[in-house]
């Protein structure tokens, strides 16, 4: 992937490409995405798209892992309060379904099992380092940092896009995200308390 162009012109072509195809690979998959329709919808050109990303791996890639990185930055974890950092999970899905989505496509088109991205592109140190030491200190119970990490992912995910019994949206009332806000935080709580 070429890095991001820095005349005002090519750095907004590249960002219409990225929020184009976002929302089409969210939606169809790698391999339902179709490169015509976004270079379509952001107005630009395929080979104007080639030379940013390469080919639509590379620029399914490019979305894939600045939504990770998007994940940790804006809900960085909290390891004295995995009970919020799971509350804030399930609010940054509701903002942004789109990424949960983008991950979902990744586990069902390209890596069926094991870890979702490979060890180089993991982002998970920090958090693994901030579980382990939350239990050393006693506040978080005994086990494998990452086995605890997946089970508070996974907790936060119960109403997410890619719910296999129901997916929340943003547009439901306020009292109805509060009532889950409330549970997934008592949950988690309970799950992670040292022993």
């Amino acid at each position: 992937m070429a890095d991001q162009p820095l005349n005002p012109r090519g750095a907004a072509t590249y960002r219409r490409i990225l929020d184009v195809a976002t929302q089409e690979f969210a939606e169809h998959g790698i391999a339902g995405a179709r490169i015509e329709r976004i270079v379509v919808a952001a107005r630009t050109n395929k080979a104007q798209l080639y030379a940013y990303f390469g080919n639509k791996e590379g620029l399914f890639d490019a979305i894939f892992f600045g939504s990770l990185e998007r994940i940790v930055n804006v809900v960085p974890i909290d390891a004295t309060d995995l009970a919020d950092w799971a509350v804030r999970l399930y609010d940054e899905y509701l903002r942004r379904p789109d990424l949960i989505r983008l991950a979902t496509w990744v586990r069902l088109e390209r890596r069926p099992a094991g870890h979702l991205v490979d060890s180089r592109d993991r982002l998970d140190d920090r958090k693994l380092l901030a579980i382990a030491e939350a239990q050393a200190a006693g506040l978080v119970r005994q086990g494998d940092p990452f086995d605890v990490m997946t089970m508070v992912i996974a907790m936060s995910m119960a109403w997410s896009p890619v719910s296999n019994v129901y997916a929340a949206t943003a547009e439901e009332p306020p009292e109805v995200h509060d009532q889950r806000r409330t549970l997934l935080r008592e949950s988690v709580r309970r799950a992670v308390a040292a022993d």
